[in-house]
C-alpha cells in the first residue's frame, strides 16, 4: 500500500469524522467524510452533539482518501492519537 499523502483539493470545505471505542475498537476509523455542503453539515452536526471540532486541514486532506468505515492506518496513528488527547482532555474539563 501506497504511504498516504495530503491531497490538495479545491477551496471546498471538507470535513471527516473519526470515532474510537478503546474497548471495541483496534484503531480509530473514518465513521463520515465530505465537502461543500456535506462538510458543513458534519460540521453542524458535530455542534449540536457536543462532538468537538478540531481543525487540521493537511490530517483530512488525508483522511479524507480513506472510504468510509476503513481503519486509520498505522502511519496516521500518533497525530490522530495526539488529536484524540486533546479531544479528551477538553471533554474531562467540561464536565468537572
Amino acid at each position: 500500500m501506497s504511504p498516504l499523502r495530503p491531497k490538495r483539493k479545491t477551496g471546498r470545505k471538507t470535513a471527516i469524522a473519526i470515532n474510537y471505542d478503546k474497548a471495541a475498537m483496534t484503531a480509530p476509523k473514518l465513521v463520515a467524510k465530505g465537502s461543500g455542503v456535506i462538510a458543513e453539515r458534519l460540521i453542524a452536526m458535530a455542534r449540536e452533539n457536543g462532538i468537538p471540532i478540531v481543525e487540521d486541514k493537511v490530517l483530512v486532506e488525508t483522511l479524507d482518501q480513506l472510504n468510509v468505515n476503513q481503519q486509520i492506518p498505522p502511519e496516521l496513528y500518533q497525530v490522530v492519537a495526539e488529536i484524540l488527547v486533546s479531544v479528551y482532555r477538553a471533554d474531562e474539563k467540561l464536565k468537572k
